[in-house]
């Protein structure tokens, strides 16, 4: 598939690319994120809104909170007051003498003067002595089957209704209801305080959106609108039943507008029911400045899109209008004229690339030249190579002539008992035959050491007891591949340099061990060292271009066959101490096809 693509990309024009590149890279992404900051502004804006509606329903709701605290204080000292329970449980012979009970008792009006709160203050009872007066009512029939009433006498908490009477002096106000027991005379009424309508309506007046409050049935006991209130959240039209909804914001349509609605609870201390906050306000409303700004926005986007797309049309022509005339000069010079010139002008790539062209073709022309002058010179190094492959192979003779001279000598040895001169011999020719095998291949560190101990030994009959050595491999290393003869020169610099300025016996150690995925070699001596300034000479010269020791060249060769191998980081590494002795060491990589 991706092949395909690129296929497809290859057989376009230039042209096309650009315009292609352009719709995909600008264009489209350019039209999604102005979608998308459309769609972000219009959520700010909504989110603000719903936020600064939350902060109203909440100031609203304190508001109430402190409104109908006035009534539920009024009710709680009613609720002990002796006069008021002396006037409704006692039974009267007379209407005169109600009467004058009625005149005497001006608590009820009294509140009414001092808390703008109420509008009302009415007790209903069941004792028939008692005369409607608008603040003690007889409890009648309508009464008693009515909701607010039946809800009142099943607890002594504080209950809040809309009152929908219907009698000759109707409420049609929120109203605090609540049962007044009188325990010595085993009787009961129901305490009802009105609350101010227009105090009420007061606290929603300033808000910016619709705002209601209801009551459990759904009545509105208060609203900005103010013809709402007395009218139940089924007969407006919310398309949802807010009724029975938790708090929280929903999305719905009022009166045939989407809006969001914001619903909120409030719970006045010792009541048994809560009363529900309600607000209201339409999306369009809200998000009309945003849509506009973002209007604009896009407008002005496509604009500049349009214009970037004719001045990516006219560059496209250009460019490609000169790449065809550098494309002839190109189909002139695979057909062979060397004689021919490229003239575009202009400082940018395609006029590079025609100086280029012509610098082609005249080193083309150069090359050709040369070109003869060097296949004269290479006819003539084959020659020469031949030569020395033949000299090469001559020169063998003399080596396995060496051989068997040696193993002829190792013979009269052991016939004669002479088993140590014997086993020098031997560990000689093995050592030779060993150098002679390698060649330019590689072999693994077991060969390698097995060299180095042959080496060794004879060291050891040469030096005797001056000389003691150690070598120690993991196991896991042995049969891992390495280039020939990187080891052995550097136990001969070892016993050479080590023994040369220091009397008794020199140590020399080889350690070759696995840690992670890297071998460490490492060759030490206790001998006589290096001081820090000829560590330094050696150091460069180990490092550079050129041979100028003759004792140095075989670690010389070692450094640079483990950089041209491994790479710069697993060349030789040297430390010494003067007067106390030398390490060289170096590491190689354990992975990849490095094992036998």
């Amino acid at each position: 598939m991706f092949r395909r693509l690129i296929q497809t990309s290859n057989n376009l024009k230039l042209k096309h690319k650009l315009l292609i590149s352009y719709v995909l890279v600008v264009m489209i992404p350019v039209l999604i994120i102005g979608l998308a900051v459309t769609g972000y502004f219009r959520k700010q804006a909504l989110d603000n809104a719903i936020g600064q509606t939350i902060n109203n329903v909440e100031k609203v709701k304190s508001q109430t909170a402190t409104l109908l605290r006035v009534p539920t204080d009024i009710s709680n000292i009613l609720m002990f007051n002796n006069e008021l329970k002396e006037i409704v449980n006692k039974r009267y012979e007379s209407v005169v003498e109600l009467t004058s009970a009625y005149l005497a008792y001006k608590d009820f009006q009294e509140y009414k003067r001092l808390y703008r709160e109420v509008a009302g203050i009415r007790f209903y009872s069941t004792n028939p002595t008692l005369i409607n007066n608008l603040e003690f009512i007889p409890v009648d029939k309508q009464t008693e089957e009515s909701y607010w009433y039946q809800k009142a006498l099943q607890t002594t908490s504080i209950g809040w209704f809309y009152i929908p009477d219907k009698g000759d002096n109707p409420v049609h106000k929120l109203s605090l209801v609540r049962k007044v027991p009188f325990a010595e005379y085993r009787t009961e009424g129901v305490l009802m305080i009105v609350i101010n309508q227009d105090e009420l309506n007061g606290l929603l007046r300033q808000e910016p959106f619709e705002t209601l409050i209801t009551d459990e049935q759904g009545y509105v006991v208060a609203a900005k609108n103010t013809e709402l209130v007395g009218k139940t959240l089924d007969e407006l039209d919310f398309g949802v039943d807010l009724q029975n909804q938790a708090k929280g914001t929903i999305e719905a349509d009022f009166q045939g507008e989407p809006s969001n609605i914001i619903i909120d609870e409030i719970s006045p201390g010792s009541s048994m029911n809560s009363l529900k906050i309600i607000s209201v306000f339409a999306t369009k409303n809200i998000v009309k400045d945003a849509n506009t700004i973002s209007m604009i926005g896009m407008l002005f986007i496509t604009l500049v899109l349009v214009i970037a797309l004719l001045l990516v049309y006219i560059i496209s022509f250009l460019t490609s209008n000169r790449l065809l005339r550098l494309s002839k000069h190109l189909n002139k010079l695979a057909l062979g004229d060397l004689n021919v010139t490229s003239r575009i002008d202009g400082n940018d790539e395609i006029g590079q690339l025609s100086r280029q062209f012509n610098y082609m073709v005249k080193s083309i022309n150069e090359l050709m030249t040369q070109v003869v002058e060097a296949t004269e010179q290479n006819n003539q190094l084959e020659i020469a190579q031949k030569e020395i492959k033949l000299k090469m192979m001559a020169s063998q003779i003399n080596p396995h002539f060496l051989f068997n001279a040696l193993e002829s000598i190792r013979m009269k040895a052991h016939i004669k008992g002479e088993a140590e001169i014997a086993n020098i011999v031997r560990l000689l020719g093995k050592l030779m035959r060993k150098s002679l095998e390698i060649g330019n291949g590689k072999t693994t560190f077991r060969a390698e050491l097995e060299m180095v101990r042959s080496y060794l030994e004879i060291q050891k009959f040469r030096y005797g007891d001056r000389l003691a050595f150690q070598i120690h491999i993991d196991p896991e290393v042995e049969k891992i591949y390495i280039p020939p003869l990187i080891i052995q020169p550097l136990v001969e610099n070892a016993i050479v340099h080590g023994l040369e300025n220091k009397e008794g016996t020199v140590r020399v150690n080889i350690n070759i061990r696995l840690v992670e995925d890297v071998v460490q070699v490492c060759v030490d001596d206790d001998g006589a060292g290096i001081t820090p300034e000829r560590l330094a000479e050696v150091m460069q010269f180990i490092c550079g271009p050129e041979e100028q020791e003759k004792s140095r060249i075989g670690m010389r060769n070692v450094h640079q066959r483990l950089t041209l191998t491994y790479g710069e980081p697993y060349g030789l590494q040297i430390k010494s101490v003067y007067g106390k002795g030398t390490e060289v060491s170096f590491t190689l990589p354990a992975g990849g096809d490095q094992h036998v």
